[in-house]
């Protein structure tokens, strides 16, 4: 196994969701982001041996400046709030031990059982007919060829970023209609009426269930409410996402939500005014989804993070959690572009109070 040179600092961890046994591979950039659960307990066992994992309560009094971090410091983050969550990761966190700060959207405070928009519009991509299209709707235009799963792919992320552009009754409304145009039922009814495991594959979980997880011990952060591209977004929607998951969290909880994770959370979704934005709406400490692992440079309002994937091997997952990889990445890209906290004296953006716009 690889051998990183020790480094100080602290590595924050992120998963996405636990696979359950029995499940039913979709696609291979919809699964990309989930891994088995004998995955999920070696790296957990591997960070438990080399590094000190602290709770979400120590990363936040250290934040605050109220205590220091141990030496080879990790944090395990989760994000999305699949149900996976609790069903799946849950247990294996009680067997070692260890908590972890699970970031959730606004959808999972009500009762009514759903999946992620963008992952739906995926799946609908990859199950319509290979043609080419033209469709419109709520205002946005999409056309292109539905050839190979490249050209599926492409299509659909132009597509999440067009819609992200637009509030979620319009954003429901647009999926709902182009089901229609391409002769579909329903991708999220679809699977649950053909696919057993489909709610602890990719579902989200609802209000009860967010309890429970708090319940057992785990701490919950905010995800905005639907899960757009923030930086695509007019900023009245955007602040209305950040903030509105704040609060609809903490009503359900019953406690005050402090962390925040960036949907996406790369440098082209987290421009300066969505810092801004996190910062003015409370949070004491808000998570990136790059640029992560010992040595990191670390900002309290955009905490870097590494991002776990399927594909990646035991060996892969200590290079990046040791921060080896990130070195290396910025000695062959010096050009990359940095996601910049704003400084503590900076003013905030002056607008209205868009929590009503």
């Amino acid at each position: 196994m690889f051998r990183p040179a020790v480094r100080p600092g602290l590595a924050v961890i992120t998963y996405h969701g636990v696979l359950p046994d029995g499940y039913t591979p979709l696609d291979p950039g919809f699964d990309g982001s989930l891994i088995t659960a004998a995955v999920f307990r070696r790296q957990l066992r591997f960070l438990k041996s080399k590094y000190n994992v602290i709770s979400p309560e120590e990363m936040r009094a250290w934040a605050g400046g109220d205590a220091d971090l141990p030496q080879r410091a990790a944090l395990l983050t989760c994000d999305d709030g699949f149900l996976s969550n609790l069903t799946e990761m849950l247990p294996i966190l009680d067997e070692e031990g260890l908590r972890c700060l699970f970031f959730v959207t606004g959808m999972s405070t009500g009762n009514q059982r759903a999946m992620l928009w963008y992952e739906e519009l995926l799946l609908m991509f990859m199950r319509a007919e290979a043609r080419n299209f033209s469709f419109s709707s709520e205002g946005l235009d999409l056309a292109g060829i539905l050839g190979n799963r490249e050209q599926r792919r492409a299509l659909w992320w132009s597509a999440v970023k067009k819609l992200s552009r637009i509030d979620a009754d319009q954003r429901e409304r647009f999926l709902l209609q182009a089901h229609s145009y391409f002769g579909l039922e329903s991708t999220f009814e679809f699977y649950r009426r053909t696919y057993s495991l489909a709610d602890r594959h990719f579902s989200l979980m609802i209000g009860d269930e967010v309890r429970r997880l708090a319940a057992a011990g785990m701490t919950i952060g905010a995800h905005t409410v639907t899960h757009p591209v923030l930086s695509q977004m007019p900023p009245a929607l955007a602040w209305r996402e950040i903030v509105n998951s704040k609060m609809q969290l903490e009503s359900a909880l019953g406690k005050e939500v402090w962390a925040f994770a960036y949907p996406f959370g790369d440098p082209p979704s987290v421009t300066p005014p969505v810092l801004a934005m996190a910062q003015r709406a409370g949070f004491e400490m808000s998570f990136l989804n790059v640029g992560g692992g010992l040595g990191a440079q670390l900002s309290v309002h955009a905490m870097p993070r590494v991002h776990v994937n399927a594909e990646m091997s035991l060996s892969e997952f200590e290079a990046h959690v040791s921060g080896f990889y990130e070195s290396l990445q910025r000695m062959f890209r010096p050009n990359t572009p940095e996601i910049e906290e704003l400084p503590e004296s900076s003013p905030m953006p002056r607008s209205p109070d868009l929590r009503h716009a």
